[in-house]
């Protein structure tokens, strides 16, 4: 953590505030560790510790539970939340939950079901988990301020914070006629969520441990497509392609199914990445979107 004028900046979530207590009260993240940096400098984020609180208007959430991280929120008046359905674990009875009225975006599918999005509404408990191993990544969002997000990364959101869904456009091809297959290996749509006129919070689900990157004006990186979780939307998206050509090992022809599938990104921005991640296939790729191309 840094200091501003007799405040703490979380090096995590970005926010400010007085120095109090073992964790920040924005995003949950521990004050007492010592900030962990890669030698290629990323900066692994400190898991949220079993019962840290985090405060968001009258209400808070408080994440228990380490393994398989259990956000259980205390919703205050009329304050409210919006999750996927299959997201709640219990709820208090004094909760009103009831079907999201979001705008078109949900219409989506998760293995092959689709998404129904519920919204629960105080005073009273309501708890949720990604109901498998991961963390719990909390981002606090500023009136305004807006994140891209890895689809079904997503936890919960306060009801502040506005979503609407874009198409990432990311895709190769394997194949060709009958047998042509698209893949999509950033996920054929990316969430975007961003806060109102007041301050938000928005919850994640890191399958593994989560890393954290900023990118100065032009600085480019590569990283495994199915690993990004979130990232400014300053940061701009494109496909790599790596094929090891002139390699004796291997014929011109051969070279193009022994190919590297790399996202390449790109700032000025905040990158987050997480250790649990898809691979993609061995396939000759015989199509693709606007990519940047090596062979060695």
């Amino acid at each position: 953590m840094s200091s501003q004028e007799g405040h703490i900046v979380c090096r995590y979530c970005r926010m400010t505030h007085p120095p109090a207590g073992p964790s920040c009260p924005s995003c949950g993240a521990p004050l007492d560790v010592r900030q962990a940096v890669t030698r290629s400098g990323w900066v692994e984020q400190p898991p949220i510790r079993n019962l840290a609180r985090i405060q968001f208007g009258q209400s808070r959430v408080q994440i228990e539970g380490a393994y398989v991280p259990v956000a259980d929120f205390a919703l205050a008046g009329q304050e409210w939340i919006y999750f996927a359905h299959h997201a709640l674990l219990w709820t208090d009875p004094s909760v009103r939950l009831s079907n999201t009225s979001l705008a078109g975006g949900w219409n989506r599918m998760l293995a092959g079901l689709p998404l129904i999005m519920l919204e629960a509404r105080g005073p009273g408990q309501v708890a949720l988990s990604g109901d498998r191993a991961g963390e719990v990544v909390a981002l606090p969002l500023m009136p305004g301020q807006s994140m891209w997000v890895r689809e079904h990364r997503f936890l919960t959101a306060t009801g502040n914070v506005a979503y609407t869904w874009q198409r990432t456009g990311i895709w190769y091809n394997t194949g060709s006629g009958d047998d042509r297959e698209t893949h999509y290996p950033l996920g054929q749509f990316g969430d975007l969520f961003t806060a109102q006129q007041s301050p938000g919070l928005l919850l994640l689900h890191s399958p593994g441990n989560t890393f954290l990157r900023d990118l100065a004006p032009g600085e480019s990186i590569l990283v495994q497509p199915g690993a990004v979780l979130y990232c400014d939307v300053s940061v701009s998206m494109r496909l790599h392609l790596e094929y090891p050509h002139g390699s004796p090992r291997f014929s011109w022809r051969s070279s193009f199914s022994q190919r590297t599938i790399w996202l390449r990104l790109v700032g000025p921005g905040r990158v987050a990445v997480t250790s649990v991640f898809g691979h993609t296939g061995a396939a000759a790729v015989t199509g693709h979107s606007p990519a940047s191309t090596q062979r060695w």
